[in-house]
């Protein structure tokens, strides 16, 4: 075979390869954008969507068991830790009791009252952490603003001063 022997043109071949090629581009696209809705469809950079489908999750799974008042259920998602009962000792920093005085039906440091329902307004990286901001039992304003952090998986009241804007 010299140079200017080119091998005989394979059609099939040819048409194969270019449908496996728009398929996996094809495949790329769709999965691509199933992710980017499953999380919440995020105005944020493709790394922190999985923060941002985790957080959400973990928030609304929170407050789903404050509605409940499955307190200990809640703390336990507040803190990453199912079975924090058995070594309560480690959270001092947040204790069981204080969280029930901020969370409880009853309580008169809950400046929301009785949770009944929840709605995620708006949800944004800050830093190393997923700023959620919710609107509680049908507010239109004064939302919750909680922060997930993605590495250890736990809940935290927003830093002072920092909430996410809602519009007018």
């Amino acid at each position: 075979m010299t140079l200017l022997d080119a091998p005989k043109f394979d059609e099939v071949k040819e048409r194969r390869n270019r449908t496996l090629l728009f398929g996996a581009v094809g495949l790329f696209f769709v999965l691509w954008t199933g992710w980017w809705l499953v999380a919440g469809r995020p105005v944020d950079w493709p790394w922190n969507w999985n923060a941002h489908l985790f957080g959400r999750m973990a928030v609304n799974n929170f407050l789903e068991a404050v509605e409940q008042n499955d307190l200990p259920k809640a703390y336990g998602i507040w803190q990453h830790d199912k079975d924090w009962q058995q070594h309560s000792a480690q959270f001092t920093a947040y204790p069981f009791a204080r969280f029930q005085q901020d969370w409880s039906r009853t309580s008169p440091d809950n400046e929301y009252g009785v949770i009944q329902t929840h709605k995620i307004a708006a949800a944004r990286v800050y830093g190393n952490v997923l700023l959620v901001a919710v609107l509680i039992n049908g507010r239109k304003s004064g939302a919750l603003n909680l922060t997930y952090d993605p590495k250890t998986r736990t809940l935290d009241y927003s830093p002072p001063g920092e909430e996410l804007y809602l519009g007018p």
